[in-house]
């Protein structure tokens, strides 16, 4: 285990932190199809070349969350993603969960109509983390979704069940030789508080990491992606960055074991520019409190992506426009490290 905490370690260089790019076949087509661009095998190749492919891009990324397909895809350089980051120091992983399924529980509720969803993958996924350690990747990224409504849900049902699959995933990818990254998200859809969506994190890391020690997994080589503590979507109440970053790293420093080799936040559903206030906050108040136990960094998606693509939109004579966005965006997140 001596390597793979080493290598979770070396995934939070000072100023870095990770491109998730690792969108489902039909998460990817829906992305695309947002910003005016069509379908296809080949126009996800070039989505994520759009990004992989944005030299400099190494000053600020440690990691790079693939999908499946990604792995051996090429750019123009002719070699596959994971070869050609690997070549300038960017680690490449994989998300290895296969998307959700309707979580009933014992709570009756009809199949089709489910409120909660647990996460698929477990039954092939020692040989599928083998094939992708083989392929080039360094780590792996299961996501399991906790959706808040009311003080109905979560319930410690769904939660304690993805907690269990997380710890499973977690220990197979240890075995393989893979750093894992959990991601329990608390969805921001819905009308909650921002002091119910600190609650719902407390208890929903709580209860992953007394789960993943029932299963012997070595905290020191875990990652955390987590979401934020944030007042729902629907929520009229718009959080300050500073009521965020009190909340989050309370939540945080209640349910995060010190052992954990760092945590990195995703954006999960902000704006570019409010993502990378709240990460600002949260960093500068860790530091004005001594500093958090774990490295703090980021994992974004959208956040990172968006503004790229509305300039891109598909066509091969905006790709340099387009990257420039990507880095000027780059750049201020990895700045809100140290503000």
């Amino acid at each position: 285990m001596a390597d793979l905490v080493a290598i979770a370690r070396s995934l939070f260089a000072n100023g870095k932190g990770f491109l998730a790019i690792d969108e489902s076949v039909h998460t990817a087509t829906v992305l695309l199809a947002e910003h005016g661009i069509g379908a296809g095998a080949e126009m996800r190749r070039q989505y994520r070349e759009l990004f992989i492919g944005a030299e400099g891009t190494e000053q600020y990324l440690s990691g790079v969350i693939l999908f499946s397909e990604s792995l051996s895809e090429k750019g123009k350089d002719k070699r596959s993603f994971p070869k050609s980051l690997a070549a300038r120091g960017i680690r490449p992983g994989v998300k290895v969960d296969l998307g959700t399924e309707p979580f009933d529980g014992a709570q009756g509720k009809p199949s089709d109509c489910p409120k909660e969803f647990i996460t698929q993958g477990l039954l092939d996924l020692p040989e599928r983390l083998a094939a992708y350690k083989k392929q080039g990747a360094v780590f792996a990224k299961w996501r399991a979704v906790i959706r808040i409504d009311g003080d109905e849900l979560p319930s410690a049902s769904a939660l304690h069940e993805n907690a269990k699959r997380l710890a499973q995933y977690a220990k197979e990818a240890q075995t393989t030789g893979l750093v894992p990254i959990l991601e329990p998200e608390v969805l921001l859809e819905g009308k909650h508080s921002r002091a119910r969506a600190r609650g719902v994190l407390v208890e929903t890391l709580g209860t992953v990491f007394s789960v993943i020690g029932e299963h012997a997994v070595d905290r020191a080589s875990v990652i955390l992606k987590t979401s934020m503590a944030l007042s729902g979507e629907a929520n009229r109440k718009k959080d300050t960055p500073e009521e965020v970053a009190a909340d989050t790293l309370a939540a945080l420093m209640e349910s995060v074991p010190r052992q954990v080799a760092g945590i990195a936040f995703l954006s999960g559903g902000q704006s570019p520019d409010q993502a990378t206030d709240n990460l600002s906050a949260i960093c500068r108040l860790s530091r004005q409190n001594g500093g958090a136990p774990w490295p703090l960094s980021f994992s974004y998606a959208r956040a990172l992506q968006d503004e790229a693509l509305s300039v891109w939109k598909g066509k091969a004579e905006n790709v340099s426009v387009a990257r420039a966005a990507f880095l000027k965006r780059l750049a201020k997140v990895s700045a809100a490290l140290s503000a």
